[in-house]
């Protein structure tokens, strides 16, 4: 028997963003539409992916999807797994789909999630049509690519806990509430809102400003910034303290 080796390396992308004001966690997705002779064949959506070039290392593959899909870099990502199972892209939707693009069957993926605020995204003239849905309301999606999001949706849940990665989903300025409210959102469980709100203040990474909220109709709150220079310095001198 003869062995064959795989080439067909890609890399998809689960692009996070939360929208502060419905309070949800929303995925950024493209349309994956084919028709034929008037039949429509496929119609729903994929992640942003793309084969890795000869000359691009997995994380500037990444990088490069973000761009073309939002015009954003910089943004915080994570490689979190490898997919590759023989069978992830042969059902009958997907199989007509390759048909028609330059990528085989047997492909295995390296998956990557970004976390960005939807509202530094301006969808306007996209292309690839792309559209945010909500984590807990998702049209029907192409390939295996539910399941990506459903892991990379899991290990954001691990990832928060640990790190204050979720400041990346918000605006500069925030409120206690904001915080809790992304919190649960992401989670999925309600938080005691005494508890949280004092346990927040008192990280000195999260700094009170001279400013509250504008052009709300109940009473403005407090505005606070996160401070990444703090958290590091703070992270720092608890590593060198446990060697």
């Amino acid at each position: 028997m003869k062995l064959e080796k795989i080439l067909n390396i890609s890399v998809d992308c689960v692009v996070f963003g939360y929208d502060i004001n419905s309070k949800s966690l929303n995925v950024l997705l493209i349309k994956r539409y084919l028709e034929s002779k008037g039949d429509v064949l496929v119609d729903d959506y994929v992640l942003t992916g793309y084969h890795v070039y000869t000359h691009e290392t997995l994380d500037d593959t990444a990088t490069r999807v973000l761009k073309e899909l939002t015009g954003l870099t910089n943004q915080y990502k994570k490689q979190f797994k490898a997919f590759g199972n023989p069978d992830r892209l042969t059902s009958e939707k997907d199989l007509l789909w390759i048909e028609n693009e330059e990528f085989h069957s047997r492909t295995i993926t390296v998956a990557y999630y970004f976390l960005l605020n939807t509202e530094d995204v301006s969808l306007e003239d996209n292309k690839n049509n792309a559209k945010w849905f909500p984590l807990k309301d998702l049209p029907d999606i192409g390939f295996d690519h539910k399941k990506i999001i459903k892991e990379a949706h899991e290990d954001l849940k691990i990832k928060c806990l640990a790190e204050p990665i979720i400041f990346e989903l918000l605006p500069d300025k925030f409120t206690i509430n904001d915080v809790q409210d992304l919190y649960e959102s992401i989670l999925g469980i309600e938080i005691d809102n005494r508890n949280f709100r004092r346990k927040l203040i008192n990280k000195k990474y999260i700094i009170p400003l001279n400013e509250k909220q504008v052009g709300v109709s109940k009473k403005p709150s407090q505005l606070y910034m996160f401070s990444k220079d703090i958290y590091e310095k703070m992270f720092e001198k608890n590593y060198l303290i446990n060697i």
